[in-house]
């Protein structure tokens, strides 16, 4: 499949609207047609149609996990080129990942140029690390607010999770993100 001819067609799934569609406008500006969906459900109802030949698919999904996508459309496109996205990365959901049959897996917050690197990469290789990556604190601190987000804004059900005390936890979150 030559690059310059494939079509660049796209489906987005992610349960963040906002991210999806801030995503799936920067894509269109590179160039794919894309095509969003909110969930597995509506991923598997928009593959129905036409295959796309690239897909970026969030881990956690309101109705499941975004693995279970990935055979889906391979089996339905079975040289789609599959990229996860997650805000909670971590070796194994990797390996996982790339056993499932994505080609990639990426940390959120990631951006349009590192989601169009990895779709594009062929063979060995491999996108250049990001310039400027998160520091540690930030890592840190994404984790925290994806938490207690999961937790709907719960301060003592968040701290419970992160087993941090809730004094130190809303400390933390009354301060502004790190760079």
């Amino acid at each position: 499949m030559n690059e310059d001819t494939t079509e660049r067609t796209l489906l987005i799934v992610d349960d963040d609207e906002p991210f999806r569609n801030r995503l799936a406008r920067a894509m269109e500006r590179r160039g794919f047609a894309v095509t969003t969906a909110e969930s597995l459900a509506a991923a598997e109802a928009a593959i129905s149609g036409a295959a796309p030949s690239f897909a970026v698919v969030d881990l956690r999904l309101d109705d499941g996990n975004g693995l279970d996508l990935v055979p889906k459309l391979r089996a339905v496109r079975p040289d789609m080129r599959v990229v996860i996205l997650t805000g909670y990365g971590n070796i194994a959901t990797a390996v996982s990942a790339v056993k499932a049959g994505a080609v990639d897996y990426l940390a959120k917050p990631a951006d349009a140029d590192d989601v169009e690197a990895a779709l594009l990469a062929r063979g060995l290789d491999k996108p250049p690390p990001p310039e400027q990556p998160m520091s540690a604190d930030r890592v840190r601190w994404e984790h925290i607010q994806r938490v207690y987000e999961l937790c709907d804004r719960n301060v003592s059900e968040t701290a419970r999770r992160l087993n941090m005390h809730r004094r130190t936890l809303q400390r933390i979150l009354a301060k502004r993100s790190p760079n």
